[in-house]
């Protein structure tokens, strides 16, 4: 019985071919537009994580403020310090730490034989490398022994790499930091820059041999990786630095926290929202377009009054009938579904990538948006075409099966 319903649906379909090829195309375009939409919104997000996942998202660092509360018998206004055992007592007390690295850095004249820049030299621990998840385009970063040895080794950034040596081979050669010999042992890959951002012009050294340039009894930051919940773990840095130190854990100013996730959580808040209202805007243009398909079938109900009237007194039930327009609106919805999903993926293949993030920082094509069209996105979007051809369907559909038999067949 099925298979009679649908012959008959392609039938009818067949019979008003330019209606039925309008309809199509008109739901075509409107899951098309759906698609397209959320994997735009999905490719905004992709853009975002691209941005902080150069960094490493599970990273926190905490800087020395001042007091603004009041603490026991101290007065607000007392310059928070911290040294290399706060190193030791964040790696041992807070749970979820992995790597910890203590960092000082300076404005310093980074020369060779040919050039002469003023950059910003950071003395850091091998640990670094995992927490800010830095990729080595050549050579090594800093390692234990050249700690242990305060050794007079660099790792210099990209964009160093260019400006002093240009296109000769960096690795083995010496520049001098502050007046002091170093020989770079590697270069950094590329990060994403904004401007005049100097992240590709940084030098690393090791932190022992810092205390050359820089006294190292006080420290500039201490940056950390972690696991686990990131606001827990951001909860007991302040519980046990303020014990440590003398302030209240609430005294956002003693010590200020770079939380890498909780500033992503809120871009993915944005994400989430924008995707949503993408949904809503596409859901309305393939609504314009079940709009239509419901015209349509209306239509065709009127045309075939007397049709039905006959099936009705043949013995025909209202289920029948229900059941032969509903097949028929959803073989139109199907048939535009499909096109329109095939399309969709036509245009995201033509577009490539959307300028974004690029047009404002260089080395950021990764954080571009590209209109890339995931399972879910054809789940959600197929999901949505079909209550649209089920509600478009339904309301011709029940409006046929309901027609008396006898008023049907004296319909002019």
């Amino acid at each position: 019985m099925l298979r009679d319903i649908f012959s008959q649906a392609m039938e009818a379909m067949r019979f008003n071919g330019r209606r039925t090829a309008i309809t199509v195309v008109g739901m075509a375009w409107g899951i098309a537009t759906v698609v397209l939409l959320l994997a735009y919104g999905a490719g905004f997000g992709r853009a975002f994580e691209a941005i902080f996942a150069q960094w490493g998202t599970h990273m926190i660092g905490v800087f020395p403020g001042t007091t603004s509360e009041q603490a026991g018998g101290a007065k607000a206004g007392i310059k928070v310090r911290f040294k290399q055992d706060d190193v030791e007592r964040i790696q041992e007390t807070v749970p979820g730490i992995t790597h910890v690295s203590p960092m000082l850095w300076k404005q310093v004249p980074v020369q060779n034989d040919l050039h002469t820049y003023t950059w910003e030299v950071d003395g850091v621990t091998p640990e670094l490398s995992d927490i800010m998840n830095m990729q080595i385009d050549e050579g090594r970063f800093l390692s234990a022994a050249d700690m242990q040895q305060r050794n007079h080794v660099a790792v210099i950034g990209y964009e160093a790499k260019t400006k002093l040596f240009s296109g000769i081979f960096p690795l083995g050669q010496k520049i001098r930091i502050n007046g002091i010999s170093f020989e770079v042992v590697g270069v950094l890959k590329p990060k994403m820059q904004e401007g005049d951002d100097n992240i590709n012009r940084v030098s690393y050294i090791p932190f022992p041999t810092m205390g050359d340039i820089k006294d190292t009894k006080y420290l500039d930051g201490i940056w950390m990786s972690y696991h686990g919940d990131h606001m827990a773990v951001e909860r007991a840095l302040r519980n046990q630095m303020g014990t440590a130190h003398g302030f209240r854990p609430t005294d956002k100013n003693a010590m200020w926290v770079a939380n890498i996730m909780s500033q992503l959580a809120q871009f993915r808040i944005i994400s989430i929202g924008l995707q949503a209202l993408l949904l809503f805007i596409g859901v309305l243009t393939l609504g314009i377009a079940g709009i239509g398909l419901m015209n349509i079938m209306l239509v065709s109900v009127q045309q075939r009054t007397r049709e039905i009237g006959v099936e009705k007194a043949l013995g025909a039930r209202k289920r029948h009938i229900l059941f032969q327009f509903m097949a028929e609106a959803l073989v139109i919805t199907g048939v535009g579904g499909l096109g329109g999903i095939l399309l969709a993926f036509t245009v995201s293949k033509l577009v490539g990538g959307i300028t974004f993030y690029s047009a404002i920082a260089t080395n950021a094509a990764a954080a571009d948006i590209y209109l890339l069209i995931s399972p879910n996105i054809v789940i959600v979007a197929t999901s949505v075409l079909v209550v649209v051809g089920i509600v478009s369907g339904m309301i011709p559909a029940i409006q046929a099966a309901n027609l008396d038999p006898i008023e049907a067949l004296r319909y002019e």
